[in-house]
């Protein structure tokens, strides 16, 4: 878009600066989400031009913020054909590809290292589950996790420092088949050939397996899969741990019209979280499982809204953590700061840009969850004070605004007081 051309009746490029606060830019955002819903393309040209101009891809946290919303409204005007001008000027003037980098294992273990946003799940659910299963000889995990395993090596680790007497470790994962970042760059079974490899190198012996599977339909058949399985070895006494890594607000809170596996593809909305919507079904169907143990940890926000004005409000009010958090450990022009910040700009297009079932960046707040679990009958337990310690101890190696605060049973990741990233742990009630 030119920089140097302003719109009748909005201001010239040298009196943007009163434009250039976070809520001056939300608000501009706003009005160009209803322009655009209403059709009103000289209007949106308009806004989009001041928002082009104050909100450059290299300027403050801020600014790189409004930048991934711009191109994510862009990308939705594009997509939808409700404005054909604002279609055009995406294909004439604007390269809207996200970049999302494939990691390697060292790469990935490296990235998710930088900040707490995963190290705080990882950490906690970790000793949530090194109590759970003290003194079982065979010990089958349910990994559910958005960073593809990271978390898995350091818990072997503690299993293996812990145990006297090493325990058998089973490992199950779902491979889904949507690509969503964080990306890898080997298969499933090259990763479960490292991770054996890595468990047998701490004497403790490790079986995987990968079950290919489907966020869109609540994982269903990874759930009949693991029924099957836990059935045989049910008998035989061995810990049954589900760690879900903020994967599950990828499951549709929708359900389809008609039954569960029929062809239809039309989604109707539930209105309350104790219907049975995929993720109502899912959880009532690790339940059935009756599990040692669940720990779920997710990002506390709330993405679900279907109007769209208040979903940009959430996500822009969520989302500038991200890009406020990177300026404190990744220098600018960084490849890894690159691929951090292509990561936060995919999921605003997802939010924003897309509807449906293409629209899969549900984010529900920790309320929403404590509900959905009490009624698929689990009850809450507290994380033990060395859980707590240890949580504390890994804030320590990051920046000042990290902190921790305890609600209820839970514990929550704050930057600069703001909720972040929540962890809770749960047993069959």
């Amino acid at each position: 878009m030119n920089r140097n051309r302003p719109w009748p009746g909005f201001p010239t490029s040298k009196s943007l600066g009163s434009f250039g606060d976070a809520n001056c830019m939300e608000q501009l955002l706003v009005h160009c989400v209803n322009a655009i819903e209403s059709n009103d393309a000289t209007l949106s040209q308009q806004i989009l031009w001041v928002l082009n101009n104050i909100a450059p891809p290299d300027g403050d946290s801020n600014q790189r913020l409004t930048c991934a919303f711009l191109r994510a409204l862009i990308a939705r005007a594009a997509k939808s054909g409700t404005c054909k001008l604002l279609a055009a000027m995406e294909n004439a003037h604007c390269n809207l590809a996200i970049d999302t980098h494939k990691f390697s294992i060292i790469e990935l273990a490296s990235f998710v290292d930088l900040t707490p946003w995963h190290r705080f799940g990882y950490t906690a659910a970790n000793a949530a589950i090194l109590e759970a299963v003290e003194g079982y000889l065979v010990i089958h995990i349910v990994d559910l996790s958005l960073t593809h395993c990271m978390q898995i090596p350091t818990l072997i680790d503690a299993i293996a420092n812990r145990f006297e007497v090493p325990p058998l470790i089973k490992l199950t994962v779902a491979g889904a088949t949507e690509d969503v970042p964080p990306l890898l760059d080997l298969s499933y079974e090259e990763l479960g050939t490292k991770l054996v490899n890595f468990a047998l190198s701490r004497n403790i012996i490790l079986e995987f397996r990968v079950i290919p599977s489907s966020y869109a339909d609540g994982f269903s058949s990874f759930i009949e899969q693991l029924r099957v399985q836990h059935l045989v070895y049910a008998e035989s006494g061995e810990a049954l741990v589900i760690n879900c890594h903020m994967m599950l607000h990828y499951i549709p809170e929708e359900t389809l019209s008609g039954m569960p596996g029929t062809n239809s593809n039309t989604y109707s909305y539930e209105s309350s979280s104790s219907s049975m919507s995929f993720r109502t079904m899912f959880l009532k169907s690790l339940r059935s499982l009756d599990p040692t143990l669940v720990v779920l940890v997710d990002e506390d926000a709330d993405l679900t809204s279907n109007n769209l004005v208040c979903r940009l409000r959430s996500a822009f009010n969520y989302l500038w953590i991200p890009y406020d958090t990177v300026d404190t450990f990744l220098p600018r022009g960084s490849r890894q700061r690159q691929w951090y910040e292509a990561d936060i700009c995919w999921k605003i297009e997802n939010v924003i840009a897309h509807e449906g079932p293409q629209r899969v960046e549900r984010l529900e707040p920790k309320c929403r969850w404590i509900e959905r679990m009490r009624n698929a009958n689990f009850r809450g337990i507290s994380f033990a004070e060395d859980a707590i310690s240890e949580v504390k101890t890994m804030l320590d190696e990051h920046a000042a605004g990290w902190g921790l605060k305890k609600e209820d049973d839970d514990i929550v990741l704050t930057w600069k007081g703001h909720n972040v990233v929540f962890a809770s742990a749960w047993l069959p009630a």
